[in-house]
């Protein structure tokens, strides 16, 4: 089974390799990335303040990283402290170096990815102080990830939708920790966070993390800067035609 290649790599998938992945796949979903840019316009979310000439992981490297990683079931950050040897995930990436053999420092030789430690520095950066942070540089727009999602939404449909259903659905996060903001939920019995959901159909269009002292329905605020979102659709739709990939053989 071929895959689109990697620079001048050939990716194909066989049963009779050497070295087997159970992450195979990661494949599919680099197959739906390619034609819809997702993780290109994610990472374009972020700006980063570290300094160009010591950058070995794009803020787009880490990005894919992160998404594919928590798409495959591996929710955890530590879980990248092993993951980052894995050639797949790296092809994932888009690394050219899918063995790590050529790494600037001789002890992250044979780890083609980037650490637990360096994906944290990605998730704690704070907008307005990661220009003058030490170690968290790296910043993400929440606003502009917003506005992705909907766009995303929008993008999926040929001509604007003549009704949008918005469905606001919230559900437990458990935790096992004492993390900050833990409360004990009564109606799902455990300690949790209570993230809400707002969807539109099979699409999310935001999501925000909550602690479990909010009613279930608190949300007004969230939906009025969803909605507003969605008030032009033309505008995403011309963005649309832009992002839109053809098929091979369409004219």
């Amino acid at each position: 089974m071929e895959f689109q290649s990697l620079g001048r790599r050939e990716v194909i998938g066989r049963f009779d390799g050497g070295r087997i992945t159970s992450d195979g796949g990661g494949l599919l979903l680099r197959e739906v990335d390619q034609r819809i840019g997702l993780l290109d316009r994610l990472a374009a979310c972020f700006t980063d303040h570290r300094n160009p000439e010591s950058i070995e992981h794009s803020v787009r490297d880490l990005v894919a990283q992160r998404v594919y990683g928590l798409a495959l079931g591996y929710e955890d950050l530590n879980d990248h402290d092993d993951l980052r040897k894995d050639s797949t995930l790296a092809l994932l990436v888009g690394k050219r170096d899918l063995t790590g053999e050529r790494r600037v420092r001789e002890q992250d030789r044979g780890n083609p990815l980037a650490a637990s430690s360096t994906l944290n520095r990605l998730e704690l950066g704070i907008p307005k102080s990661a220009i003058s942070d030490r170690y968290k540089r790296i910043a993400a727009d929440n606003e502009a990830m917003d506005r992705l999602l909907v766009d995303l939404f929008l993008e999926s449909y040929r001509k604007p939708p003549r009704k949008i259903w918005l469905d606001l659905d919230a559900t437990d996060d458990p935790l096992h920790g004492q993390q900050e903001g833990r409360f004990f939920h009564g109606y799902y019995r455990c300690y949790c966070y209570l993230p809400l959901y707002i969807f539109s159909g099979e699409h999310l269009l935001c999501a925000r993390l909550r602690t479990a002292d909010n009613y279930a329905d608190t949300g007004g605020t969230i939906l009025t800067c969803c909605g507003a979102h969605l008030l032009d659709p033309h505008k995403y739709l011309d963005k649309h035609r832009c992002h839109r990939k053809k098929r091979p053989g369409s004219a």
